[in-house]
This record gives C-alpha cells, structure tokens and sequence, in this order.
C-alpha cells in the first residue's frame, strides 16, 4: 500500500532530557482519513509542526510522498494544504477577498477561489464580512484556504476544536467528501475521540510522545471485539449469578449485563447456557467504541 506519510523512529525533544517524542513511527495510507490521536500535551501539536516543517526534522525520521522533507520543500508545499493552530483573519474584509489576498500571494487563478468556496459551502456568504463569520464558518474558510491549489493531503491540528455541534457536523461531512469526492488524503488530530471516530478510516493512538496504538480501525475493532459485549436480557439480576467468573460479567441495571468474551465461540456457548435457563435475551452487542479502547490503550 502506498503512503502518503511515513514517520521512522523520530524523536524530538525541546529541552535536554526532556523528550516530547520518543522513537514514535507511524504510515499514513494514501487515501485515507487518518485519525492523530492523544490528550492534550500528548506530542500531537508537535508533530504535525514537524511534518510541515516549522520545526525541523534534523534526523530525516518523515518522509512525505516518499521524499525527505529537505527535498520536498520548499516546492513541495503545493501538494499539501495544512491548519495548524487558528487561522488568521482580515475581519474588515469579506471572506473572498480574504481568499484573494491568499491565492494572489501564491500566483493562483481566481476561478480557485471559486472552486474552494463552492467545496466549503461558502459561495453564497463570499461577500460577508469576516466579522460576521460563525465560529464554523471561519473554520471552513480556513479549511478552504488550504484546499487553494487542489493539494493531495491535508494537514489538518485540532480543526473542530471550539465548535458547536453543528459546526462539528460540518466540518466532518466537508472532509469526507473531500476525501471521497477529490481523493484527499487527510491527516488530522484531535481529543474529541467520539467525533473523530465517525469519519476516520486509520488512525495512531499517541500518549507522553509515544505511539501506543497504528493501524486501522478495522485492526482496532478487532483487537477489541469482544471486550464489553453487552447483554440485554429481562431481570438480569437473577441471572448474572448463572454466568461464570472468566467471563467478568456486571450488572449495568435491571435489564442489562456486561461481559468479556476470549471469542466468538464463547459468546455462543454463554448464551447458550442463558437460553436454556429460560433468560428472556433481546439483545447483544458490543458496548465499547473508540472512546473506551483509547482509555484501555493510554492507561498504563
């Protein structure tokens, strides 16, 4: 599988003895929405900085479409588009004369203005006034900022960070279309976990500067699959005393039970042993998602 970032053993620390990255190696699929994620302080900022080259790479750990990064740039900053941190306004002038200003420094056609405004959903509100600009709409307008010139991967550090959940919303349905629709490949971090989860395809768990988890959710689905399966079942108390030990099981109220299964051939033999104890089941399913694996994988 070809990849649009590869990240090999970097390391990167701001004061002696003081690491903010330790040997993490990561690959970002072409064509993929991948999901940086990690509290706040986790190393995440850091190396998204990194990848585009505000801090320098000195020990050549990143390559972007199989370049070093002291080879792909300065040239190479036409394929990517990136946000990091809040992006900067002139609030007096309108949203696409603010493009203007942006593609005119970058020898662009106006028609990309254009093109980017109609992807964001921003055509109609183009002669607004920044000021008047929603929180949400300052963001797709940053988000169209970085899509002047069609770039092949987007950068994106914490972009519905702040937002309400419609603005959320919107951002979520841009980027999948982007990435379905232009064939973008997105690279995005976040700590807003159940957000996050309802678009990404990949995505790498990262805590203190170390990558605890890579690879794709399907991996991750089932590396935990069968880790807090839900039962629901009528007077549940009575019957979590017919389930044993090995299977950790807890009463969550009346009519629910959690358990943790080895496999799915135990999951069928528990229930199984319920049916034939007259257990009333009218439902089983896996009551974890990506908020739950991340705490498992970060605790320790």
């Amino acid at each position: 599988m070809e990849n649009s970032i590869d990240i090999q053993n970097l390391s990167f620390e701001f004061s002696k003895d003081k690491p903010v990255l330790k040997n993490i190696s990561l690959a970002v699929p072409k064509g993929s929405i991948f999901g940086f994620l990690g509290a706040n302080g986790a190393g995440k900022s850091t190396t998204m900085k990194m990848l585009i080259g505000s801090i320098p790479d000195e020990r050549n750990a990143i390559r972007i479409f199989n370049e070093k990064l002291d080879v792909l740039y300065p040239d190479g900053f036409h394929r990517i588009g990136s946000l990091i941190d809040t992006a900067a306004f002139y609030d007096h002038l309108s949203g696409w004369d603010n493009l203007l200003i942006i593609s005119g420094l970058r020898d662009l056609p106006v028609s990309e203005c254009e093109r980017v405004l109609h992807l964001v959903g921003l055509w109609e509100s183009r002669n607004m006034k920044m000021k008047r600009y929603s929180l949400g709409m300052k963001q797709r307008l940053a988000i169209a900022i970085t899509l002047l010139g069609k770039p092949e991967l987007l950068i994106l550090d914490e972009p519905v960070n702040g937002l309400d959940p419609n603005g959320m919303l919107e951002i979520r349905e841009l980027l999948i279309k982007l990435n379905k629709e232009e064939g973008v490949t997105v690279f995005i971090s976040s700590h807003l976990l159940q957000e996050i989860e309802k678009m990404i395809t990949h995505l790498a768990i990262i805590s203190n500067g170390e990558i605890r988890f890579a690879g794709s959710m399907k991996d991750l689905n089932e590396r935990y699959r069968y880790n807090r399966i839900r039962i629901g079942l009528n007077d549940a108390p009575v019957f979590i005393t017919e389930i044993p030990e090995n299977y950790s099981p807890k009463l969550l109220d009346e009519t629910a039970i959690e358990i943790t299964a080895e496999s799915k051939e135990a999951i069928t033999a528990l229930i199984k042993k319920l049916v034939m104890k007259d257990a009333g089941i009218f439902e089983i399913k896996n009551s974890a998602g990506l908020e739950e694996w991340f705490m498992e994988i970060t605790k320790n």
